[in-house]
């Protein structure tokens, strides 16, 4: 299993820093080349370039409240939850079907939906059971 992993090309998971503009200050962001290639694809989904996406993620990050000294770690769930929510088939893998024209009301409310089922005692109980029955 983790052949799948540790093969993987090195320069996947080396760092890099871009300098970039955030509500007008100069500031940089330091992510694994891994992501960085992932938060391009989701800007030019919807016609942004990557400094044009990490700012507008920037704003509504901190419109929603969050802690913006985690900023870094919040870009990186955006990529997971980005491949994740095309793997459930809530985001199209055609990239030509932009984010912003999803409504993400609906899919946060299937995901909730999702979530409420997956950790209810019983059920939760039942997958720990199954799970370490096969392990």
């Amino acid at each position: 299993m983790c052949r799948l992993f540790i093969g993987a090309e090195p320069q996947l998971w080396e760092p890099q820093t871009r300098s970039m503009r955030l509500d007008g200050v100069s500031t940089s962001v330091r992510l694994e080349r891994f992501f960085w290639a992932i938060l391009e694809e989701i800007g030019r989904r919807d016609g942004l370039t990557l400094s044009q996406l990490v700012a507008k993620l920037s704003r509504e990050c901190a419109e929603a409240g969050h802690d913006p000294a985690n900023f870094a770690s919040f870009l990186r769930v955006c990529c997971g939850r980005y491949q994740a929510l095309q793997l459930s088939g809530e985001i199209p893998v055609a990239r030509d079907v932009s984010i912003a024209s999803l409504d993400s009301e609906r899919i946060l409310e299937r995901e909730r939906r999702r979530h409420v089922v997956a950790l209810t005692p019983g059920r939760r109980q039942a997958e720990a059971t199954s799970f370490s029955a096969t392990s």
